[in-house]
């Protein structure tokens, strides 16, 4: 791929959040290090950043909180004139659950049965947001839906109010014609202590329990697997297999660290490898989407770098793929190691009681098996040199 191929195009569906590039440097320790910028600004900003596609928002990202109904119109307005003149679109859409005090302990899991009957209510009204923008898929993340102390709250009866929300707000969905698709994003830790549904495979049980499963999906989040340690590829994976990969949140993180939202690629560059050949080997055609924010020390010319380097090592690494698969040395260690035996196979692959006694008759033999080579040391090395560029 000559370098000039490495510029994002819009058929990758790359995205942002206004809460991303709009992200005005705060954190725990310090307020905000730049000036904010209106929906309208931050669309024009994403316009300028080439191959970009679209931009996502919580309702309150667009609309404030308390905003009146003729302020709310005139955001609207001069956001959807933004969309156009920067040829951008709203894919998805999401809530805000966590961001104001009456969230403190859960919006869906709540205690109260006020605040879960609000949540749903500002779920509803928000969804309406997002279809006016043409948004098809929406992502749910329970940033407060969790517990300091598990005295608190039942958590048998948190997944069955988490489930009666999402059944009910399917069914809104469908009544209203939306055609939403939804998608769970999990978490394990922070803003609480121990958030339910702490990873992917959390919801991936979820779903078939739902009224809707069809529609339901989930939108993992690279820091949000890295936080907790586990391998974000495999997550990922296990949602391609299932069929439930809707959406998906690019960034990069620090194992082990608070939810650091890095510039995609930028900390764990072989896992970030790993992912794009996964989501591209699979042809992944949904958004590809950067929850990610730039550094506290950047002004917004450096907010443009992020966003544009984000996008362009997804494309040097979707490269990056496409030479790992047509390396001939690797390609062999792969045949070596990928051991296909189609008799012996086929006895184990469905069950049936003949095939049960020839396999229990089969000469397998542990001691000759386990003396079959595996050099996964060279393979390692070769996938690094791909990636150092040197193959």
């Amino acid at each position: 791929m000559a370098k000039q191929e490495y510029t994002p195009t819009k058929q990758m569906k790359f995205t942002f959040g206004l809460w991303t590039v709009g992200n005005v440097g705060r954190d725990p320790f310090g307020g905000p290090t730049r000036e904010p910028l209106s929906p309208a600004q931050i669309v024009d900003l994403l316009g300028e950043c080439e191959g970009c596609y679209g931009v996502n928002f919580h309702d309150n990202d667009l609309i404030p909180i308390d905003a009146s109904p003729k302020e709310a119109d005139l955001i609207k307005r001069d956001f959807r004139k933004a969309l156009k003149d920067n040829g951008l679109v709203v894919p998805m859409a999401t809530t805000n659950l966590f961001g104001d005090p009456v969230f403190k302990d859960g919006a869906f899991t709540s205690n109260n049965a006020k605040i879960r009957a609000y949540a749903i209510q500002k779920t509803m009204r928000a969804m309406d947001l997002g279809a006016e923008f043409g948004a098809k898929t929406y992502v749910f993340w329970g940033g407060r839906e969790g517990v300091e102390t598990d005295a608190a709250k039942n958590p048998v009866d948190a997944i069955k109010r988490f489930r009666e929300a999402i059944d009910f707000l399917c069914d809104y969905s469908i009544d209203q014609g939306y055609g939403y698709r939804f998608a769970f994003e999990a978490k394990p830790n922070e803003p609480r202590g121990h958030i339910y549904f702490a990873v992917t495979g959390s919801y991936l049980a979820l779903i078939p329990t739902l009224k809707h499963p069809i529609m339901c999906g989930v939108n993992p989040e690279v820091a949000h697997e890295h936080m907790a340690g586990l391998n974000f590829v495999h997550q990922v994976a296990a949602a391609i297999e299932a069929g439930k990969l809707f959406h998906i949140d690019l960034n990069d993180q620090e194992f082990g660290r608070y939810d650091q939202d890095f510039r995609f690629g930028s900390a764990n560059l072989k896992h970030a490898f790993f992912l794009v050949k996964l989501l591209e080997d699979h042809k992944y055609n949904n958004p590809r989407h950067f929850d990610a924010h730039a550094f506290r020390q950047s002004d917004y010319t450096d907010v443009k770098a992020f966003a544009n380097g984000s996008m362009r090592t997804y494309m040097i690494l979707a490269d990056k793929a496409k030479k790992w698969n047509a390396d001939r040395e690797i390609q062999g260690i792969l045949k070596e190691i990928n051991v296909n035996d189609a008799a012996i196979s086929s006895l184990s692959k469905r069950y049936s009681s003949a095939g049960a006694k020839k396999l229990l008759a089969a000469p397998l033999d542990r001691v000759k098996l386990a003396t079959a080579r595996l050099p996964y040391e060279k393979l390692d090395q070769l996938t690094m040199e791909v990636l150092m560029g040197v193959r």
